[in-house]
């Protein structure tokens, strides 16, 4: 056994250049602990349980992973039963939010770190499985004392990372030993079924985020195609690619030279561009054909069974759906069951609230900058209620204020000069049993904000120049890009007004800070395409899209790409078709970030994990960054 003096000297030595026998993950994970995260490796670093409240929010946020994942976590844990190993699932900062274990090693197991709420980051932990898994993305065995830390040298433990169906990695699971055989190699078993086990999550996941697409499953061998396929990649109605487990990004990423961990550069990009095929092939990879006879070729050369599976709708209404983009059909609700955003959480979690209040009949109130999205989504709202009446949607900020009170509240004949012989009915009388939608309802004047109260209080409106009122039966969406309670404050809006359409809010995030901005790219490039294929991003553009601040949100966005591509060639939208000062500002934008990290980087005396907290993003977030930027601690 080596002792622990042994054991710091040998780390020393690594961090001094010299060779020692160790896996290279291992020395270069050891480097990390004492470069960026100033490890000591002769302070013990025992095992941190985070405190419940914590855990509680790491497990809310990871509720659906640990749903789909349970299944495949049970049928792993039975297969290693009874040789003492327990299972944990960390989510992406290190925080096991699933736990199997015997429960009559508790103590031993909370002590070690091995159990629920436990942080394995390489920051907090050194060293370790989980830790080593998020830095490298990659399977991988951290045995005895392959840990930095001395205090974790008994264990083994073996972990794989668990990908997003955007190719990001989102967990990981690791399953460890207290004490396990001297030889690494005993864990080469551990680790094929650990990885097995992930790769199934993945598909499960895949699946269950995309019901309605069209889903492509590969395998090397005919025989386990249907049964327990290596990869998949899930497709729209147009063949661009919309998802795909780890597997599946590593195919596609191998057939065109590229970097499997940049998957942006494969999400959007149309099939044909990776396989031999294009959408009007996938009908012959179903399984009314025979198994063998399904094999496809990738650009680079390699040979593939495939399995293609249908989506549950009918092919051209799912098209027609996946072609509308967050500010197309605005004017009516043709569209049932929008889809607000691809893989953020944010927006996952914003759809999920939406669907939960739609059903009730309390006001909501949509706050977001100008351009990303409001009416868009308050049509979701609406279509979710299940209301039979119209949809109707005011501007409050667009109709002139001398109209916008017969607008509103309608007129009874003869009600003034020019008034229409009949009378008219108002909006809101027109929304009477669906959704009444008032955007910028911040710039509602205030005389009329009086007469919008009693509407709301009452559930009647009375016309310009009538005498009784007419019972309406409505729902209200509001929306505004302005601060109502600043407004309250400064006099210029009413404050009971507020409280009665402040009831629920759903907040639109802006474009710039959206995660699944790719897949919002990806849904306006389709609209704009005449052709089966939309036209593809180079990379340099691409990059000047993320970098742009977007002020004018997706409605920006959307008028940038209709330039982009009716200037473009070949179908294909280069750095050039770019608007110039939109690529000057894109430029600008990309060079502060990476002065804004260097320094952020230098204060925290290169800690990145101190540097991710301040900047209010993850760890492999800044890690990204720091390859981007090409920066190095020497240089600070």
């Amino acid at each position: 056994m080596t002792s622990h003096a042994e054991h710091i000297r040998e780390i020393e030595k690594a961090g001094l250049g010299l060779a020692i026998d160790r896996d290279s993950t291992v020395i270069k994970s050891w480097l990390r602990c004492l470069e960026q995260y100033h490890l000591d490796p002769t302070r013990a670093c025992e095992a941190f349980i985070v405190p419940a409240e914590r855990l509680r929010e790491h497990r809310q946020q990871s509720e659906d992973l640990i749903r789909i994942a349970r299944s495949g976590l049970e049928h792993l844990f039975n297969q290693v039963a009874g040789q003492n190993y327990v299972l944990l699932l960390s989510d992406r900062e290190g925080v096991a939010v699933e736990f199997l274990g015997d429960p009559s090693f508790d103590n031993h197991l909370r002590k070690a770190g091995l159990y629920l709420g436990a942080e394995w980051s390489e920051a907090r932990a050194g060293t370790c499985a989980v830790g080593a898994c998020i830095e490298t993305g990659e399977a991988l065995t951290i045995h005895q004392t392959d840990h930095f830390d001395n205090t974790h040298t008994p264990l083994s433990c073996t972990a794989a990372p668990i990908y997003d169906t955007q190719g990001e990695l989102c967990a990981v699971v690791d399953i460890s030993l207290l004490s396990s055989p001297i030889l690494k190699t005993s864990q080469n078993l551990a680790r094929h079924l650990v990885s097995a086990t992930v790769r199934r999550i993945e598909l499960a996941n895949l699946m269950a985020q995309t019901r309605h697409e069209w889903v492509l499953r590969f395998a090397r061998s005919p025989e386990f195609l249907d049964v327990d396929p290596e990869a998949a990649i899930s497709l729209d109605g147009s063949g661009r690619v919309l998802g795909m487990t780890h597997g599946g990004a590593a195919i596609l990423a191998r057939a065109c030279g590229a970097d499997w961990r940049n998957p942006q550069a494969l999400i959007g990009q149309p099939i044909s561009q990776f396989l031999d095929m294009d959408v009007d092939d996938l009908a012959n990879l179903t399984r009314r054909r025979p198994t063998r006879d399904r094999m496809i070729f990738a650009r680079d050369g390699n040979a593939l069974f495939a399995h293609a599976i249908e989506p549950q709708m009918q092919a051209h209404v799912r098209r027609k759906s996946l072609l509308i983009s967050p500010v197309q059909d605005l004017g009516g609700p043709k569209v049932r069951g929008r889809e607000l955003g691809g893989a953020d959480p944010d927006i996952a979690a914003l759809q999920l609230k939406m669907a939960k209040l739609a059903r009730t009949r309390l006001p909501i109130l949509i706050q977001g900058e100008t351009g990303t999205g409001k009416e868009y989504l308050a049509h979701a709202v609406h279509e979710a209620s299940g209301l039979k009446g119209q949809f109707v949607a005011i501007n409050c900020a667009a109709i002139p204020e001398q109209l916008i009170e017969s607008e509103l509240f309608g007129y009874v004949p003869g009600a003034f000069t020019g008034a229409a012989l009949k009378g008219r009915k108002g909006l809101i009388e027109q929304a009477d049993g669906g959704t009444l939608f008032l955007d910028e309802i911040g710039d509602m004047p205030l005389t009329l904000q009086s007469r919008l109260l009693r509407v709301l209080a009452e559930q009647e409106v009375m016309p310009v120049g009538g005498v009784e009122p007419r019972k309406v039966n409505i729902r209200v969406v509001s929306a505004s890009h302005r601060s109502l309670p600043s407004l309250v404050e400064q006099g210029r809006f009413r404050e009971d007004l507020f409280y009665r359409l402040n009831t629920a809010v759903l907040r639109l995030p802006p474009l710039r800070d959206r995660a699944d901005f790719d897949w919002v790219v990806a849904r306006i490039l389709a609209r704009h395409s005449d052709h089966a294929v939309a036209p593809v991003i180079s990379p340099a553009a691409m990059m000047a899209l993320r970098a742009h601040p977007w002020p004018g949100n997706i409605r920006e966005l959307e008028n940038v790409l209709a330039v982009a591509v009716a200037l473009s060639e070949g179908g294909t939208i280069e750095l050039g078709d770019l608007p110039d000062d939109f690529c000057d500002n894109a430029v600008r934008q990309d060079e502060n970030q990476g002065q804004t990290l260097h320094a952020t980087l230098k204060a925290c005396n290169w800690n990145v994990s101190e540097a991710a907290r301040q900047l209010g993003v993850d760890r492999s977030t800044v890690h990204r960054q720091i390859k981007r930027y090409q920066l190095k601690s020497s240089s600070l």
